[in-house]
C-alpha cells in the first residue's frame, strides 16, 4: 500500500511540476506581481498626489475621511475622522474611500487601455495586412486589356494567350 501511495505522490508531484513550469503559468504569476505593484503605485498617486489638490480646491476636504454615520458608536458624534468613528464602533458608509478607489480604477483602466490594448491592436493590424492578395487579373499582351488570370484567349481582341 505504501509503495502505491509513493508512486501516486511522485506522479502527482511530477505532473504538478510540469504544470507550474509551463510558460503560461509563469507569465501569469509575473503579471499578477507586476499588477499588484502597479496598483500600489496608482493608489499612492491618487492618495498622495491627485486627491490633496482636489481636496484643497474644494475647501480643505480630506476624501479619505468622508463618511456617513449610520449608527453612532459608544461615543456620540460628531467624529473628527473616520478612524475615530470606527474606533468608537460607529457604523459608517465610507463614500470618500469609495471615491479614491473609483479614481484608482479609472487610472488603471486608462493605463491598460492606452498603453496595452491600443498598442497591441495596432501591432496586430499591422501584421494582418502584410501578405499581398493573389492577383485575379492579368493584362493581354496584345491589347493591354485586363482579363481573368486563367484566360487563354483575350475576350477583347480574341488573341490566343500563352499560359504562364
Amino acid at each position: 500500500m505504501k509503495s502505491a501511495q509513493k508512486v501516486l505522490k511522485s506522479g502527482m508531484l511530477t505532473d504538478f511540476k510540469a504544470f507550474i513550469m509551463k510558460g503560461n503559468v509563469v507569465d501569469m504569476a509575473v503579471g499578477i506581481i507586476i499588477g499588484a505593484a502597479f496598483g500600489a503605485i496608482v493608489t499612492s498617486i491618487v492618495k498622495d498626489v491627485i486627491m490633496p489638490p482636489i481636496g484643497l480646491a474644494l475647501g480643505n476636504i480630506d476624501f479619505s475621511n468622508l463618511a456617513i454615520v449610520i449608527k453612532e458608536g459608544s461615543t456620540p458624534s460628531p467624529y473628527p475622522s473616520l478612524s475615530a468613528a470606527q474606533a468608537a464602533g460607529a457604523v459608517t458608509i465610507n463614500y470618500g474611500l469609495f471615491i479614491n478607489t473609483l479614481i484608482n480604477f479609472l487610472i488603471i483602466a486608462a493605463v491598460v487601455f492606452f498603453f496595452i490594448i491600443r498598442p497591441l491592436a495596432k501591432v496586430q493590424s499591422l501584421t494582418k495586412g502584410t501578405t499581398p492578395a493573389e492577383p485575379t487579373t492579368k493584362d493581354c499582351t496584345y491589347c493591354a486589356t485586363a482579363i481573368p488570370i486563367r484566360a487563354t484567349r483575350c475576350p477583347n481582341c480574341t488573341s490566343e494567350l500563352t499560359i504562364k
